[in-house]
């Protein structure tokens, strides 16, 4: 077994040298070479590490790197996959990666992000100290199905962590019920008011009581169907969370301020990005970080100086602009772009791109349930909407029956031709891409104003 360790070891951290050579990720080709020579490879990688699982539908990248913030501010020895390789092939690689020729680990902790399918053999093989759940909403309905079908996954990863420690959503009526399944300690977090003063109107993933099917009550609502949910038939309520979002002090284009409420004592919370979908992902971060033990006020500091790229909230400086880009992958997560889009106060361009790889959904129904209405409440503040991508055409006619005027559509087919009309804008450039139309267009983005690889 040890021989079958070192050269697993070895072939990895090869092909992740060759793949750099030639300007690719390295991330999830070289967990794969590996684990075809060592299938058992992670399990053994893992033995000495302590290791902290993110999962969930949204958040969980953002999330990770909140915490990775928290854990370098507070001294950890920590590696994590930022690259986004959050499938066993790429977990792999990040291990293999962060261990010696036989296998000893170089550093003490391993924040990772999981898919939520790849959840369960995750856990399995890692067996971490911390598991937190996001949230549940719909999202790649070829590959996850319903959101039944995300739940048992997670649910499953989460039996496969005994040890865990797990921070859930209290917000959520689906992440809420995995604490009902299992014997770990819990720790619940959420916000226990609205996020906005006027939100776009959505369509609940979970309108159902998932105990007797009852329709839910809300006293208040977030986005989607997170909110105070209760059933009058059953019974089942959102938990009183441990650590909760209690005011929002102030909602800006580039940050956000709240009060809190941990373990009963107030805090107050800068939060170094905006969106109101970002305060739960804060909040989570804050879990990790007392179900860590770690010091509150470092981890506040934390999250007050994040700063964090690679598509989500991610600033360009190109040349006459700044272009923000910010990756959508569902319908909860679109809306909540919306929302913010909704907020800005400056005339601006917004680009969209779509594709349908595997990586993001092949089935794009999903943009018909997103309320693109919303954005011709914006007037005169959205001076044009760019289209591109491979179902750029979807996108127009999407956005033509939502009401936006055809003359401030432009439709583009090559990457480069948009990047020179956005860079050619005075104006401040939204950019809203899936994910692989995303990781291209940042691509020649960084190439052409700078900026870090993906994996940086």
């Amino acid at each position: 077994m040890k021989i079958k360790i070192f050269l697993a070891i070895c072939a990895c951290k090869a092909s992740v040298f060759f793949l750099r050579l030639m300007g690719r990720g390295g991330t999830a080709i070289p967990g794969k070479i590996a684990l075809k020579i060592c299938p058992e490879l992670l399990g053994h990688l893992g033995k000495n590490v302590r290791t902290i699982i993110i999962t969930g539908t949204n958040g969980k990248t953002t999330s990770a790197r909140m915490a990775e913030e928290i854990f370098a501010q507070s001294g950890l020895s920590y590696f994590s996959n930022r690259s986004g390789a959050n499938l066993i092939n790429g977990i792999t690689a990040e291990f293999a990666g962060h261990a010696g020729l036989l296998g000893k680990p170089k550093k003490s902790f391993a924040l990772i992000e999981a898919d939520e399918a790849a959840s369960k053999e995750v856990c399995r093989f890692l067996n971490p100290e911390v598991v937190l759940v996001t949230n549940v909403f719909r999202d790649q309905l070829d590959r996850y199905g319903e959101v039944t079908n995300t739940l048992e996954s997670i649910l499953a990863g989460v039996k496969n962590s005994p040890e865990a420690l797990v921070c859930l959503n209290a917000d959520c009526s689906l992440t809420v019920s995995i604490a009902e399944k299992i014997p770990n300690k819990v720790i619940f977090y959420g916000v226990s008011l609205p996020i906005y003063e006027e939100k776009v109107e959505e369509v609940s993933d979970a309108p159902f009581c998932i105990r007797c099917k009852h329709e839910y009550e809300y006293s208040y609502h977030t986005f989607g169907h997170l909110g105070g949910f209760f059933c009058s038939q059953c019974g089942y309520k959102r938990p009183a969370p441990d650590i909760a979002v209690t005011e929002i002090l102030n909602r800006g284009e580039n940050e956000t301020s709240v009060m809190m409420d941990m373990f009963g004592s107030p805090e107050e919370l800068s939060i170094s990005i905006p969106g109101g979908y970002n305060i739960y992902n804060a909040a989570g971060a804050l879990a990790i970080s007392e179900a860590m033990g770690l010091d509150r006020d470092t981890a506040k500091k934390a999250i007050a100086d994040f700063s964090w790229g690679f598509g989500r909230m991610e600033q360009f400086d190109m040349g006459k602009t700044k272009a923000r880009m910010i990756l959508v992958k569902n319908t909860a997560g679109c809306n909540q772009v919306i929302n913010y889009l909704g907020n800005l106060r400056e005339r601006s361009v917004f680009v969209f791109c779509l594709n349908d790889h595997i990586a993001d959904g092949t089935d794009i129904s999903w943009i018909w349930d997103v309320n693109f209405e919303k954005l011709c409440d914006l007037g005169e503040m959205l001076e044009s909407v760019y289209v591109s991508g491979i179902r750029s055409a979807d996108m127009a006619v999407r956005l033509k029956y939502a009401g936006i005027d055809g003359e401030k559509l432009r439709i583009f087919e090559d990457y480069g031709e948009l990047i020179s009309a956005m860079g050619s804008q005075e104006l401040p450039v939204v950019i809203i891409p899936t994910y692989t139309a995303m990781m291209a267009l940042r691509e020649k983005m960084s190439a052409a104003f700078g900026g870090k690889q993906f994996w940086e």
